[in-house]
This record gives structure tokens, C-alpha cells and sequence, in this order.
């Protein structure tokens, strides 16, 4: 297995310990794993790139990991009453809609390569961003007016999880419809 895929896996095993950490009120803790987790997936795209040594697994298996980080995070946080529910909802909704749309056209045998758009890489940036904060905030208990930094973040995020995911939503519609009707293209 290559390091950068070893890397991923490891990210992967460290989010029920993150979760498990928010739901014991030990932010800090969640807070500086969260911090390794992030720096881990800067870290093996690194390797990957520098050293040539991208894989097939570590394509699907890199974006799982920060799915896994992120949703996970981002509905234990929201259970826990410390990020709005209408922005878990949108979080979760978006990405169960380009899960969704992924598979159902594995089945109908109309395969898509998605590439992230740049919208979408500062969406998982505003969610980082703001995962990182509220877990901050709770944990490091530093009180000079994050508060406010939260609830502009909330937003954005919440505009910018629309916005990519009604893009993704418009290219796989588009997408279909050039497969069902080629003539039309």
C-alpha cells in the first residue's frame, strides 16, 4: 500500500475518535485531531504528487476520508447543538445528492467523471474553516469575537454548499440528457 493511501486510512480511523471526543465535551482534544486530520490530507497530496505516487484507491479513497471527516463532524456537531440544523441538513442533503447521483448512473450504466469545481473546493474549505472554528472555540475557549467569524462562516458555507451543489446537480441532469437523447447534443 502507498504511504499517501496509508496516510488516508489513518484519517479515516481517526473520525469515530473525533466524534467520540465531541460527544464526551472534550473539544480540545477533538479540536487538535481535527487539526492532524486536516494537516494528514494536506500531506498525502502532497506525497502523492511530489513523489508520483497517486493510485486508483487513493483517488476514491481521499475524498471518502474527508467526507467521512467532514459529515460526521458536521452532524455530531449540529446533534450537539453547536452548528445550526438547517446548515447540517444542507451539508448532508448536498452530499447524498452527488453520492446518489454518482451511483444511479453507475447503474444505468452512464458512469460520470466528476471533477471538483472550484466552487466546491471553497465549499470544503468554508467547511473546514468553520468545523475548525466552532471546534476552537468550544475547546480552546478563546472569547475574542469568534462568534461572529462563526456565524459569517455559517453562512457562507451554507452558499456555497447551494451553489456547488445545484452546479453538480445541473451537470448530471445535463450530463443524463445528452445520454439518453445523443441526437440532441
Amino acid at each position: 500500500m502507498s504511504i499517501p493511501n496509508l496516510i488516508t486510512l489513518i484519517r479515516l480511523i481517526i473520525v469515530p475518535l473525533i466524534i467520540s471526543m465531541i460527544l464526551e465535551d472534550r473539544y480540545g482534544t477533538a479540536f487538535w485531531l481535527f487539526i492532524a486530520a486536516g494537516l494528514s490530507d494536506a500531506v498525502d497530496g502532497f506525497i502523492a504528487k511530489r513523489f508520483d505516487s497517486a493510485t486508483k484507491l487513493g483517488a476514491y479513497l481521499d475524498p471518502i476520508a474527508d467526507k467521512a471527516l467532514l459529515m460526521s463532524i458536521f452532524i455530531t456537531l449540529g446533534y450537539m447543538g453547536h452548528i445550526d440544523t438547517w446548515l447540517v441538513i444542507t451539508v448532508v442533503s448536498r452530499d447524498l445528492l452527488i453520492i446518489g447521483a454518482v451511483v444511479l448512473s453507475y447503474l444505468i450504466d452512464h458512469p460520470l467523471k466528476i471533477s471538483p469545481l472550484y466552487v466546491s473546493k471553497a465549499n470544503t474549505t468554508a467547511q473546514m474553516l468553520l468545523a475548525a472554528l466552532v471546534l476552537a472555540d468550544l475547546g480552546l475557549h478563546q472569547t475574542m469575537g469568534v462568534e461572529q467569524i462563526i456565524q459569517l462562516m455559517t453562512y457562507l458555507t451554507g452558499v456555497t454548499t447551494v451553489l456547488s451543489g445545484a452546479l453538480y446537480l445541473l451537470y448530471w441532469v445535463r450530463s443524463v440528457a445528452i445520454w439518453e437523447n445523443p441526437s440532441e447534443s
